[in-house]
């Protein structure tokens, strides 16, 4: 049985409801102390290419359970009251968690058109990402 909806269609509707910060606005941004850059990618994604210098890594994967201060896997950064910029390589896993978070009632919360790429084609700062020992 083919799928009723897609990836792109998902992301879309995402889109189409959420924040999306164009990439001049998220360098600006990222020099705000009340805003907090959150990279979605997996780890490997982090050590391979780098991050947003002072970004919180949350894999995808764990997302709403780190939000939702009732999980036992609750993340203080998402009660620290800040705006909230996700990112991941392109700007689709990023949309969807916008929608998701965003929907839980976690505000403000946006994305970064283009992600991870667009941050770097722009010239952004990128740092380091060391492997885990072993």
């Amino acid at each position: 049985m083919p799928i009723s909806k897609g990836i792109r269609r998902l992301v879309d509707e995402a889109n189409a409801r959420i924040r999306t910060l164009p990439v001049a606005e998220a360098l600006k941004a990222h020099a705000d102390a009340n805003v907090q850059f959150v990279d979605l990618r997996d780890i490997r994604e982090l050590e391979r290419e780098g991050t947003i210098p002072g970004a919180f890594h949350a894999p995808r994967g764990m997302l709403e359970f780190w939000v939702d201060p009732d999980s036992p896997y609750f993340k203080d950064v998402f009660g620290s009251g800040k705006q909230f910029v996700f990112f991941c390589a392109s700007g689709w896993r990023s949309a969807l968690a916008t929608a998701a978070v965003q929907d839980m009632g976690l505000e403000p919360v946006s994305h970064v058109e283009g992600g991870f790429n667009a941050w770097k084609q722009a010239g952004g700062a990128v740092v380091e990402k060391p492997a885990k020992p072993g």
